[in-house]
């Protein structure tokens, strides 16, 4: 049996700069756009020219990819010609193989929005799209609130999709903007569509969130025949955002109802690079990846309770709907004071620890668990630092160093400005070798504005380590999380770091105190000694 091809739009870098908080500069979208081409999806849209100077200056300097590289832009405006359309020639002038122009195809937003005649907006859209192709280029119409146009006006929706379609469009895209259509009438409008006369070989959809329902809606369309899909990286986007193809990809390539009938451009190899693709994202944007996201989450394939940890041993299939190798994802079976034996002998195998089965050690592994759990500790999300208290109690924990001791203060006083600011100094001092030695470190940053103790702290810990120094690095925190774990004169605070390195690890260490600096030194030690563990 032929599989046909569906076709992977990626808008990361132009819907995905639209999400509130985001924007990304010139340097990042390039990194961006080599990733998703190594990735293999066979579009990207680069942005919109002319509508800001990063975009003009990604176009100026755009990466080569095997991708087909695309400018967005609009249909021209009425009472222009195609020709005359300042805008419209910024978009040409970007030199991209293929343009994706939006346009109106609910008579609502024609008649309010643009304040135009009907019939003048259809002559918008042929007239842009018949100037794209006589241009030599691949054009892509997306058509904007199309399901909420067809539902309120039907002939005249399709007029718009008939009239690109005739001027030559490769692509009508049928645009779910404001994200609330369901699944079942995405697949019905498409299938009208279709029917009435535009091949699904021609056909895209563009689905956003906003009832969490943009994959599903993508997949809908698929199904009704729709050979295209619009999507960013994440499901980055506007308010909800957009359709995820971190999600979307690996399920059209590994579940069988889709793998059997349909193949893309990307390979399973590639496929391989999916979560590192999604976390690379998550850099860029400073932002901790989402732990539930599907497939690349770092939950995606925890494995909790004791009898899932005991079924995963005998066949990971029991509660593992994928290999996660194959999204380049991992099996966690994390430790919580829910976990049995099986659960533990597990965990301690995938850090490099063998313990037969009734080994006294696991009884108290097990034991020291729960006793820090009931003081505030949280295993489940913080696997080094369950580590090393394995190591230690199995007497596998080297000694790295020593600290003797640490001090951290907090000052207030006049800058050259004459302004009242913030200073944190930390003093740490480790033995190593036998040998003392004493760093200083303000947490000061270029700009001049204090970061905090705990930042300082993290400063003078890292200053100088000896002979373990070149091991650290290249380590970096990427997240800082603060719970109290109890109210009242009885409040402990939990800290949870998340450390990451040049290698592309990614760990946890938890710390635990009445007083929030000792329980973020606590998370500090741990993550400096997990790493210099794995790095030998």
């Amino acid at each position: 049996m032929t599989r046909e091809r569906i076709y992977l739009y990626d808008t990361t870098l132009r819907d995905g700069q639209q999400t509130q908080g985001v924007q990304f500069s010139t340097l990042e979208k390039q990194a961006i756009a080599r990733t998703l081409d190594k990735l293999g999806v066979d579009y990207i849209e680069g942005g919109w020219p002319g509508a800001n100077p990063t975009d003009s200056a990604f176009f100026e300097d755009a990466p080569e990819t095997r991708a087909i590289m695309t400018a967005f832009g609009m249909t021209k405006r009425a009472g222009r010609s195609a020709e005359n359309d300042e805008v419209l020639a910024g978009v040409l002038n970007a030199g991209t193989r293929a343009v994706c122009l939006v346009g109106k195809t609910h008579d609502f937003h024609v008649e309010t929005a643009l304040g135009i005649s009907l019939d003048e907006n259809v002559e918008n859209i042929e007239r842009s799209i018949a100037h794209l192709v006589a241009q030599g280029r691949e054009a892509l119409f997306d058509a904007e609130h199309f399901f909420d146009g067809y539902k309120a006006n039907a002939p005249y929706a399709l007029d718009c999709l008939n009239a690109a379609y005739r001027a030559g469009a490769r692509w009508i895209v049928l645009c779910d903007t404001n994200g609330g259509t369901q699944p079942g009438e995405i697949h019905d409008i498409t299938r009208a569509v279709i029917a009435a006369g535009i091949p699904g070989a021609r056909l895209g959809i563009h689905t956003h969130n906003d009832t969490e329902q943009a994959v599903a809606g993508s997949l809908a369309a698929i199904e009704a025949g729709a050979r295209q899909i619009q999507g960013t990286l994440n499901g980055l986007g506007e308010r909800c955002g957009n359709a995820n193809l971190t999600s979307i990809i690996p399920t059209l390539m590994l579940k069988e109802v889709y793998a059997s009938r349909f193949e893309t451009g990307v390979t399973a190899e590639a496929l391989e690079g999916l979560t590192h693709a999604s976390q690379m994202l998550d850099d860029i944007l400073n932002r901790v990846p989402r732990r539930q996201a599907a497939y690349v989450g770092a939950s995606a394939f925890a494995h909790k309770a004791g009898l899932h940890a005991s079924a995963i041993l005998k066949d990971p299939s029991t509660y593992e709907h994928i290999d996660p190798a194959a999204v380049g994802n991992a099996r966690i079976v994390p430790m919580s004071n829910q976990a049995g034996q099986s659960n533990l002998r597990r965990r301690l195998a995938e850090a490099g620890l063998k313990v037969e089965a009734g080994d006294p050690a696991l009884a108290r592994i097990l034991e020291e668990v729960k006793t820090r759990e009931d003081r505030g500790y949280t295993y489940d999300s913080a696997q080094a630092s369950f580590e090393l208290l394995a190591r230690a109690e199995l007497g596998q924990m080297p000694a790295f160093f020593e600290v003797k001791r640490y001090k951290v203060t907090v000052e207030r006083r006049k800058n050259k400005y004459d302004q009242m600011v913030s200073l944190s100094e930390a003093v740490v001092v480790v033995k190593i070798d036998g040998e003392k030695t004493l760093s200083v470190s303000e947490s000061m940053d270029e700009h001049g504005s204090d970061r905090g103790p705990v930042n300082a702290l993290a400063k003078a810990l890292a200053k100088d380590l000896g002979r373990y120094q070149s091991a650290i690095d290249d380590m970096r925190l990427v997240d800082f999380k603060v719970r109290i774990t109890q109210g009242g004169t009885e409040a402990v605070t939990r800290v949870i770091i998340d450390s990451a390195d040049g290698q592309g690890r990614r760990w946890s260490t938890v710390g635990v105190s009445p007083n929030i600096v000792d329980a973020s030194f606590e998370a500090l030690l741990d993550a400096i000694n997990w790493k210099l563990l794995r790095d030998g």
